[in-house]
């Protein structure tokens, strides 16, 4: 970073994974829309999607995991984090930043601590229902935290009055279907059904889906359309037992042409991670939601049920995840079709298409009060939320 430009910084600190990166990358966007400068600080794993912070200045910090590796585990990350920490506030003294905004998880750590340490103020961003780990150890530190569901576990009452409901930015060519109707659906109509596990598959919905498909009646797999996004492991085996069952399916571990296959989709059969559920709710697209009951602190079931709660998607603990179940949903909605109509608008409504925007204005709005302190930062909060 160089202090050659006056226009303010602003440090997006991500990384991890495409939940973090994707929401990060469409704020950073907006701000540079608005003359900001931007950098990213990320770990190594921040630099691997492509198409995100291309042309930004990108540094890589070392990060760790607190929460794996036992004691020897735990120690090492924190030297790494420390590590991290001091390579942040070496660059941060460079070319000061207004802002540092944080996206959560452990990637985000170090950069954080070196803003916090040099009293830069700190915009943090929950993509979750419940306050992730990292963001619930820096939310006293913060000026701002932005959230994406109405209510957010994790949040101390005390700093409520720094919390701006956001939602949780989505990529530009996503939201371009917003406007597009619900794809037409009747009892003669084909049905296609979006199976999707996130970024690393869900072998639950292998072992599931397909079973259900099988047990439904002739007349209706004839109707009906796949397409499943599987492990690599996965595939042949799934693609196999659609082949037997004489259902149109289309398997693969990565869906290139996620875009259209969401246009298409009357039902969308899912985790249930903050990117995912952004994305259905942003465009309207009814659920079937199976939450990752390892996820840290529960937040897919806490995400999944806000919706549903809303009427846009429909909740299945994975426990009671079966065949069975699944065939008699599947079934219930080709009987009633304007059923999922019904839920697409819900889930339309429960959709926050201006987050990146409202998040950016936030992140300004802090910047054009950088000399104050959390404090301070509280009321710029508070002002922001009139606005978003």
């Amino acid at each position: 970073m160089t202090g050659a430009s006056r226009k303010p910084l602003i440090v997006v600190a991500a990384g991890g994974t495409g939940g973090h990166m994707v929401p990060a990358h469409a704020v950073a966007q907006r701000l540079e829309g608005e003359g900001f400068r931007v950098a990213l600080m990320t770990d190594t794993r921040g630099l691997r999607y492509p198409g995100l912070f291309e042309g930004v200045p990108r540094h890589v910090l070392a990060a760790g995991t607190l929460g794996n590796g036992g004691l020897a585990g735990r120690v090492k990350a924190l030297a790494q984090i420390y590590e991290g920490a001091r390579t942040a506030r070496r660059l941060m003294q460079a070319d000061r930043p207004a802002v540092v905004a944080g996206f959560g998880g452990y990637p985000a750590l170090p950069a954080l601590l070196a803003a916090i340490s040099l009293r830069i103020p700190v915009v943090i961003h929950e993509q979750n229902a419940v306050l992730g780990r990292v963001n619930r150890l820096l939310a006293g530190f913060t000026a701002a935290i932005a959230t994406s569901y109405r209510q957010t576990r994790g949040l101390k009452a005390r700093l409520a009055r720094r919390a701006v409901l956001t939602g949780n930015p989505v990529r530009q060519d996503i939201l371009k279907l917003r406007d597009l109707p619900f794809p037409e659906f009747n009892a003669q109509s084909a049905f296609r059904i979006l199976v999707v596990g996130g970024s690393q598959g869900a072998k639950v919905l292998a072992d599931v889906v397909p079973a259900a498909i099988d047990l439904l009646p002739p007349e209706l797999k004839r109707r009906i359309r796949i397409t499943q996004q599987c492990r690599e492991a996965d595939v042949e085996t799934v693609r196999d037992l659609y082949t037997r069952a004489r259902v149109a399916a289309e398997c693969s571990a990565y869906i290139t042409d996620m875009v259209d296959k969401l246009r298409l989709a009357h039902l969308v059969i899912a985790r249930a991670g903050a990117s995912t559920l952004s994305e259905l709710t942003a465009v309207g697209r009814p659920s079937i939601l199976v939450p990752l009951p390892t996820a840290m602190d529960d937040h897919q079931t806490a995400n999944a049920r806000d919706v549903a709660d809303q009427g846009g998607a429909r909740l299945i603990p994975q426990s009671e995840f079966t065949p069975e179940a699944l065939a008699g949903v599947i079934r219930a909605f080709a009987d009633a079709p304007e059923r999922l109509a019904e839920m697409a608008a819900s889930a339309r409504a429960a959709g926050r298409p201006e987050a990146a925007a409202h998040l950016a204005e936030l992140i300004a709005r802090v910047a054009g009060a950088s000399t104050r302190t959390t404090t301070g930062g509280t009321a710029v909060a508070s002002k922001a939320k009139a606005a978003v």
